[in-house]
């Protein structure tokens, strides 16, 4: 007898794979850009040049403080272990295997058009060409043909998939990750002024983080006061049109998170709702004045430990096999 839980739409196995499908796709293409970012703004002979550096090495790559010093001092040597070393766990190597394989093992609950490009993704990274063009010091064309890529994987997606359960989890993925993504980046940012919005900071000085989280833009169109510390926390922690903010993020994954328990209706839903509820709330309504009360580093943790604590509860829910 098959003792697989079964949500009402497919099997857990399924499931789990098109969460982690999606979430390992938006890490790759988000790693991606803050690597652009990176690249193209250590070539800034300005002092904040190298530095831009530090938060992608530092989320990427798990190394020590020493090992993090030595990397931002190679722009080449960080560019090659970030996209192609195997022993980093979160290499584009790495993490593009790990979505090939999710998608290889469920191929009949994706579109032809979703296989052909994950499949494309996994051999671009691991065709000698890219290692060729690292080491021949045409970087950016590398990084900027798997952006690419992995933008042209969003787009596809997004027209090809149909609106079911697997769609719902494939974005529960995503904007877990996304906001995951968020969080850290900003937080790296952040410290680098000690969380002191009275330290005046021009909008040169946040490009990296911007341009990272493709807001630059619209900062510039959205963004009016010269109050920059404060405009672009608002911007990537609270604004709910920005598409990588926090709260952009959370509002997905509240709209998917409905739609599954509607659907399959998990014995733990209450508590799984509950739980989902306060998280979103703590962003929802909160303003600067909190944050101030509890502190930016304490506000940002606090959000991030909860987020990781709800999908945890959502793979018990949905992707047991017990």
């Amino acid at each position: 007898m098959n003792n697989v839980k079964q949500p009402t739409s497919m099997l857990s196995r399924i499931a789990d794979s098109m969460f982690w499908l999606n979430r390992y796709l938006e890490r790759s293409e988000g790693m991606l850009r803050m690597l652009q970012t990176s690249y193209v703004l250590s070539l800034d002979k300005g002092p904040t040049g190298n530095n831009n550096w530090q938060p992608l090495i530092e989320i990427f790559t798990g190394l020590g403080k020493e090992g993090v010093v030595e990397l931002m001092k190679n722009p080449n040597g960080a560019v090659q272990h970030l996209l192609l070393d195997s022993k980093n766990q979160n290499s584009l190597k790495v993490i593009l295997n790990r979505a090939r394989e999710n998608a290889r093992g469920m191929q009949d609950h994706i579109t032809k058009e979703v296989w052909e490009q994950v499949n494309h993704l996994y051999h671009l990274i691991n065709n000698p060409k890219i290692a060729t063009q690292l080491t021949d010091g045409d970087s950016i064309a590398a990084i900027e043909s798997m952006l690419k890529n992995c933008l042209l994987y969003t787009g596809i997606t997004d027209s090809t998939m149909p609106r079911g359960m697997s769609w719902s989890f494939m974005s529960l993925g995503k904007y877990i990750e996304r906001c995951l993504l968020t969080i850290e980046l900003v937080d790296k940012q952040y410290k680098t002024i000690d969380y002191d919005f009275t330290n005046t900071k021009d909008i040169l000085y946040w490009r990296g983080l911007l341009f990272s989280l493709s807001g630059y833009e619209f900062h510039l169109k959205n963004y009016r006061s010269n109050d920059y510390n404060y405009n672009v926390a608002h911007q990537v922690i609270f604004n709910p049109l920005f598409p990588h903010s926090i709260m952009y993020s959370l509002s997905r994954v509240k709209k998917y998170l409905d739609d599954v328990v509607k659907e399959n209706n998990p014995t733990e839903k209450y508590a799984l709702l509950k739980q989902f509820g306060r998280l979103y709330s703590n962003v929802e309504f909160a303003d600067f004045e909190w944050i101030k009360r509890s502190g930016m580093p304490e506000y940002l943790e606090e959000t991030r430990g909860n987020l990781l604590q709800f999908s945890r509860a959502l793979s018990q829910s949905f992707f047991s096999y017990s």
